[in-house]
């Protein structure tokens, strides 16, 4: 096969394929998305939990976070996938409803992203709290600033400005996470490249392509939370 008819084959297959790949890139996006706004704000409350004084809600929070950090992102999409299944019918079945009830695997990987990132991000927070100076409070008590507006306006601001490159990494992560979804069928950028390479007898095209997409979704997003530690480091 001539170079010219090899390239005319490729742009074939790429184009053939063009909108299930856009229609791919859209499902990854928005479950990583969606996963990572739920995630980011479940793990500010957990790092609020582990630098409260209870015990019981430390505790429990720090359980939290080792157990999702600790077992694979891929085990954990399995047992909500099968676990959420099997809870299902076992719920119907005291209602006698004993048929089948297939769980939509697009929201269980939103549930995976988000719990993943919200493990993540919650020590990603805790940190950033750290980092803030103890003086901070103390300063807004003797301007006379409830606590609560202090660290609503003062403390928190502060914070997330030095946990702002520890979220970004925490984005991308999800952005790649989202590759695990392939196995329960969810039909995002990763399974539809893998079907047309299938299909077309051309993995490498496609898997490249894919790799390329990552890529640039990795570089986009770095230059976007630098653009905003730039923002908040100049205000």
């Amino acid at each position: 096969m001539s170079a010219a008819s090899l390239s005319a084959f490729f742009s074939w297959d790429v184009l053939a394929w063009s909108k299930p790949l856009l229609r791919g890139l859209g499902v990854t996006v928005i479950c990583a998305l969606l996963g990572y706004l739920f995630g980011a704000l479940i793990g500010l409350l957990i790092a609020f939990a582990k630098l409260g004084s209870s015990r019981l809600l430390s505790g429990a929070a720090t359980a939290y976070t080792v157990l999702l950090r600790g077992v694979p992102p891929l085990l954990i999409i399995f047992l909500l996938f099968f676990g959420t299944n099997s809870l299902l019918m076992w719920i119907a079945s005291g209602f006698g409803y004993n048929d089948y009830i297939e769980v939509d695997a697009f929201f269980i990987g939103v549930i995976a992203v988000t719990l993943v990132v919200a493990a993540y991000s919650s020590e990603v927070y805790r940190g950033g709290f750290k980092a803030v100076p103890a003086g901070q409070l103390e300063a807004c008590h003797a301007l006379g600033l409830k606590p609560m507006h202090g660290m609503l306006f003062v403390v928190i601001p502060q914070m997330l400005r030095l946990a702002l490159p520890g979220l970004g990494n925490v984005w991308i992560m999800a952005i790649k996470e989202t590759t695990l979804l392939s196995i329960i069928a969810v039909n995002e950028l990763m399974r539809v490249a893998s079907t047309a390479g299938r299909t077309t007898g051309q993995p490498f095209l496609f898997y490249g392509l894919a790799a390329l997409v990552y890529f640039s979704i990795v570089l986009v997003s770095n230059q976007f939370f630098h653009w905003m530690e730039d923002r908040l480091r100049h205000r």
